[in-house]
């Protein structure tokens, strides 16, 4: 293959990689979880290293989750529970969710759940944020 045929290639392909549902237009991967076929809640630890954030929202991969409750805690203290009931099959996301009071070290992410897994499978729940 020739070199510049194969760079075009390399790129039409890393672009490919990084597109989906959440990636490019800013978002930023802050963390995952993997989530079972049981009533539960988990959290996903950000930090302030990530830096200050605007907007989150949540994709699913595997198999659908049932959204129960959602609460962003906030580098200060603080935290903001946010208004979720909804069930997002694979592939989808949430909506997007805005963060009160503009910018914010998010600390965590606390969410209640209940996965529509098989018997012994489980479903990923990834965070993203926007600044």
């Amino acid at each position: 293959m020739k070199p510049k045929l194969l760079a075009v290639c390399l790129l039409l392909a890393a672009g490919a990689c990084a597109s989906g549902p959440a990636y490019g237009s800013g978002w930023t991967r802050l963390g995952e979880r993997s989530v079972t076929d049981r009533l539960d809640h988990d959290r996903i630890d950000v930090g302030a290293r990530r830096g200050e954030f605007n907007r989150i929202k949540l994709t699913v991969h595997r198999a659908p989750v049932d959204f129960h409750r959602v609460v962003v805690h906030y580098g200060n203290g603080t935290h903001q529970n946010v208004a979720l009931r909804a069930t997002i099959r694979d592939g989808g996301e949430t909506r997007t969710i805005d963060l009160a009071g503009g910018d914010r070290v998010i600390r965590s992410v606390e969410f209640w759940y209940d996965a529509n897994t098989a018997r012994g499978r489980t479903a990923t729940v990834r965070l993203f944020g926007r600044h």
